[in-house]
């Protein structure tokens, strides 16, 4: 396994490159992940080779860039397992994934006085398009509170549940503290309530399976550079059902299929969510990112993240000073702690120094961060390119802080 890391880490350049005067231990994959030199070479050869706008063009390079775009599309339905392409929507990214079930399901579905769930573990990105609903509509929007190792019970999800629950949204993997929710359960009992569930898996799409069929959610969102993938491309999921009621969310060209000054008829699925020209290097780069997890297994991947999590766990455990925020049941490839004495943002800045690369923050989860009575926290996430000398780096440059603020 460690011949295979080290081959694996090879292909990813940026961690070659010096930071400092250090080995780079990059521990900020929860952020973004790494790019494989796969993954760059795809994009620059679309750039090269055909840089033509897709769907439009009767010419050569135009039909080579959406036969591209297209198998990207055809790899993203593989991937999550759904029925047919239509359901899979390219998107800026998951946080434009959710705006759009909020901004056009809920305009769709949504009247004032219904309820959407959300739970204490979400990401701003799940937060707030259901606040400006809740302004805008007048719908109430509730909570499910987390227990205190950091868990989403089932329990907990029935007991904000409402005659008027219209929709439950929920993250898949915490990005703060790396809580996995147990969505085969929650799921159906959302769906028992007559809500439907959209789930955000931009932390999960990376190191977990996802299946949308056995989940049986009704959207999913997820980004392509979490996932090894460019920036600027995410997909959202919906049941083909779902989105062919759904009014568009934005107006523009291809997804349309015929415009008068008085009139607009949209274009089929998915293209109806697809407004203006696509991010279409992006699309591409993120099929070549799924072919490149396909090609390693989750298998493999889940095995190297959980064996470095355990051990970054006990390392850390065994600081004086560290304290663990998060103990949660099922814990994925995310780890956050403070540091007695020591700002989570100065912690961040010295560990830089050091090479080794964090977030340090509210991770964009404050109301989180509030119910823990904390400002912030320190993060380290691992991926598959991380080892067990990243997890030593990280400990020495943690005692060498601990040393600077006694």
């Amino acid at each position: 396994m460690n011949r295979f890391i080290d081959n694996l880490r090879r292909q990813f350049p940026c961690l070659g490159i010096p930071v400092n005067g250090q080995r780079l231990a990059w521990l900020d994959t929860a952020s973004t992940a790494l790019k494989p030199d796969c993954v760059i070479d795809a994009i620059a050869d679309y750039y090269r080779c055909c840089p033509a706008n897709v769907h439009r063009g009767i010419h050569r390079l135009s039909e080579m860039a959406t036969a591209r775009y297209e198998a990207s599309r055809q790899s993203v339905r593989k991937f999550i397992n759904a029925t047919s392409t239509d359901e899979i929507v390219f998107t800026s990214g998951t946080t434009e994934s959710i705006n759009i079930v909020a901004g056009s399901a809920g305009q769709h579905w949504l009247q004032a006085g219904d309820d959407v769930l959300i739970s204490e573990l979400e990401h701003h990105a799940n937060i707030v398009p259901w606040q400006f609903l809740r302004d805008r509509l007048g719908i109430r929007l509730r909570s499910i509170p987390m227990d205190r190792q950091g868990d989403i019970t089932p329990d907990a999800l029935r007991q904000q549940l409402s005659p008027r629950t219209r929709l439950v949204a929920l993250t898949a993997v915490s990005n703060a503290i790396g809580t996995e929710l147990p969505l085969s359960e929650l799921i159906p009992i959302a769906h028992a309530a007559g809500a439907k569930v959209l789930i955000d898996a931009a932390q999960a799409a990376a190191c977990v399976p996802l299946d949308v069929q056995a989940l049986d959610c009704d959207f999913l969102a997820f980004s392509g550079h979490k996932l090894f993938g460019p920036t600027g491309i995410g997909v959202l999921y919906g049941k083909a059902a779902w989105l062919d009621e759904m009014p568009p969310f934005k107006g523009g060209g291809d997804m349309i299929k015929s415009v008068t000054l008085e009139h607009t008829e949209f274009n089929d699925l998915p293209y109806k969510f697809e407004a203006g020209s696509p991010n279409i290097a992006g699309a591409i780069g993120l099929g070549r990112a799924i072919e490149f997890v396909n090609e390693i297994g989750f298998e493999a991947i889940m095995h190297h993240e959980n064996r470095l999590t355990k051990t970054a766990l006990q390392a850390l455990s065994s600081i004086r000073g560290v304290t663990l925020v998060g103990t949660p049941t099922q814990r994925r490839n995310i780890i956050s702690f403070t540091l007695d004495g020591v700002h989570p943002h100065d912690a961040g800045t010295l560990l830089d120094e050091d090479g080794v690369a964090i977030r340090a923050g509210h991770h964009c989860a404050q109301p989180l961060m509030q119910r823990f009575g904390l400002p912030g926290t320190i993060r380290a996430s691992f991926s598959i390119y991380n080892n067990d000398e990243d997890i030593e780096q990280l400990v020495r440059s943690i005692n060498r802080i601990i040393r600077i603020f006694e």
